[in-house]
């Protein structure tokens, strides 16, 4: 018996559900996909994706008729009406692989618009606490990106998404940036900070200044990774984040510009057919 005909076997005797191996997809009994906890019927076409669970009632609080999801591990949900589309957020936790996570059982349940609304630190002057930053693209400094594409791979807002999130914010008369950020799977070393008791290798001493020269505007941790696998997938995905922090002016405020990112958000939501979203 050949290898191939081995592998089909035990396939073949293998639960499935919904004519997908279970540990392949896992599900509940009642199909709700194992990290997010949620099911087809509980989603629209379009996720707002924020990291601190403790924001997505925050973006509820926008919502009409506003109704919690479902609240597991770092992912919790709520769904609601944006006029008449029905959106919801979801949190994804901190970093590229449970953000990873996220981006994949939206896909599977037919989600197709994600944008995530975070927060960054900023590392251009220009870029003050309380104002806003959108992604266009973002440079790859994680290992999450890295299991899906090649190095070299761009990570990629879609131009539509940018463009309403842009014109999201000028309605607002909210002060926002366009460019670059950089995802990094480490908020200390891997963001040029020291870490424990001075901890600090070469490379990322050095990091900091390198983005900074290359017009960089911020890190974070999440949009590279749901750049990446929007263009892979398909999906069309942006990224917006309040500025909390600035590392050149040695400046941070807990929360500053959040509600403005959620409102952009929020207002970008209506603006996307106009743009094709």
């Amino acid at each position: 018996m050949s290898q191939r005909e081995t592998v089909d076997i035990i396939r073949s005797r293998l639960p499935r559900y919904d004519g997908d191996e279970l540990a392949v997809e896992p599900r509940s009994d009642s199909g709700r996909l194992y990290h997010i906890d949620l099911k087809k019927d509980e989603v629209g076409r379009i996720a707002l994706l924020p990291g601190d669970p403790g924001r997505v009632p925050q973006i509820a609080k926008h919502f009409r008729d506003p109704t919690p999801l479902r609240a597991h591990r770092e992912y919790v949900s709520y769904g609601g009406y944006l006029g008449k589309e029905y959106v919801v957020a979801l949190s994804t936790g901190i970093g590229g692989p449970s953000a990873a996570i996220a981006v994949e059982e939206l896909a599977r349940l037919g989600v197709k618009v994600m944008i995530r609304v975070g927060t960054c630190g900023a590392i251009q002057a220009g870029a003050k606490v309380g104002t806003l930053v959108i992604a266009d693209a973002s440079v790859s400094l994680d290992g999450a990106s890295e299991e899906y594409a090649m190095d070299g791979y761009p990570a990629a807002a879609t131009p539509e998404v940018v463009m309403a999130l842009r014109d999201a914010a000028a309605s607002l008369k909210k002060k926002a940036l366009v460019g670059l950020a950089a995802s990094t799977d480490s908020f200390y070393v891997g963001q040029g900070r020291e870490g424990y008791g001075g901890y600090l290798p070469s490379r990322s001493g050095a990091l900091l200044r390198d983005l900074q020269q290359a017009r960089v505007l911020c890190f974070e941790m999440e949009s590279s990774t749901i750049f990446t696998l929007g263009r892979i997938y398909g999906l069309k995905t942006g990224a917006l984040f309040a500025v909390v922090g600035n590392r050149v002016t040695n400046t941070f405020k807990m929360g500053a510009g959040i509600e403005d990112a959620i409102a952009t958000a929020v207002r970008a939501v209506g603006l996307f057919k106009r743009y094709g979203v």
